[in-house]
């Protein structure tokens, strides 16, 4: 089987010293996946993080500039957390990611470990589809400056501090306001977050198709105060107006400690992310699959 991409990159959740499934540790997962790649005639670097953290000093190894730079695919294998991560990084370099899963619900690590090679194989040879997930650019302005800047893949959340009350923010778009709301926080997640912190506070999915975004208040107090769906062309600011200990996170990944009057803008990032996934592959089949969607229907 002739290998469609000739350099591929290998990275794993080094965080965890094992995470495995059917009993196998990270370091044999990746072990086992990169021996799998060098079989297939491909070219593998091992992240340079990954390789020190678990110790496999028999690979070429590379940072993730130099990954971006250099190769053609990158392998990332962990949750969906380990994907949000790189995703991120590489997105600016526009290489492809094809996720394995070791995580728990996997929506967008998508191939399970078990059976990796039978979905890899033919993957490495060219038989696949591309998925494209669009970022989001946040800022948090502060008296007129940028004081923090972060990409997001899933979402960005303002949440009030852990021992405050309710927080109260002024929301606009393009300009325009939409209205002052007290609540816990606020949400504004890609489709790809969909599924995400925003579901579990009540927001519709999107299909990774629409381009657009949803807004999403956290335990508002005004129970007319619903989720939207908003074109992702806009441009969303989030400004504090009132409560203590505020903060935004972007991706649950990055964290910025707000003050009153901080305002919180979000416009759609020029970088996009490329996924791979196997022939076949449906956004529904996903759905069902992790939402446990017809459990109990012969």
């Amino acid at each position: 089987m002739k290998c469609h991409f000739q350099q591929v990159a290998l990275i794993g959740k080094y965080q965890a010293t094992s995470s495995g499934v059917a009993g196998a540790s990270t370091r044999l997962a990746l072990e086992s996946i990169g021996q799998f790649v060098l079989g297939l005639g491909c070219e593998l670097a091992l992240e340079a993080e990954t390789a020190a953290n678990m110790g496999m000093t028999d690979y070429t190894t590379m940072d993730v500039a130099r990954i971006g730079d250099t190769c053609d695919v990158c392998v990332v294998v962990g949750g969906d957390g380990t994907m949000l991560g790189i995703g991120r990084q590489l997105a600016p370099y526009g290489v492809p990611l094809i996720g394995i899963n070791q995580g728990r619900l996997g929506f967008i690590t998508d191939i399970p470990f078990e059976t990796y090679q039978s979905t890899l194989g033919p993957m490495m040879a060219g038989h696949f589809e591309e998925d494209h997930r669009s970022l989001m650019q946040a800022r948090v302005m502060r008296d007129g400056h940028c004081v923090f800047s972060a990409l997001a893949m899933n979402d960005v959340v303002v949440n009030r501090g852990a021992t405050s009350g309710m927080v109260e923010l002024r929301v606009e778009v393009d300009g325009h306001f939409v209205a002052n709301q007290r609540a816990d926080g606020m949400i504004i997640a890609s489709p790809t977050g969909s599924t995400a912190y925003s579901l579990s506070a009540g927001g519709p999915l999107l299909h990774p198709s629409i381009p657009g975004w949803v807004l999403v208040p956290i335990a508002p107090h005004t129970l007319s105060n619903r989720p939207i769906v908003l074109a992702n062309a806009t441009e969303i600011a989030i400004e504090i107006v009132a409560g203590r200990d505020a903060s935004a996170n972007f991706d649950m990944q990055s964290l910025a400690t707000l003050m009153h009057g901080d305002r919180i803008v979000v416009t759609q990032s020029e970088y996009q992310v490329r996924f791979l996934h196997p022939n076949g592959w449906s956004y529904f089949d996903t759905l069902r699959e992790k939402l446990h969607w017809n459990e109990g229907v012969a």
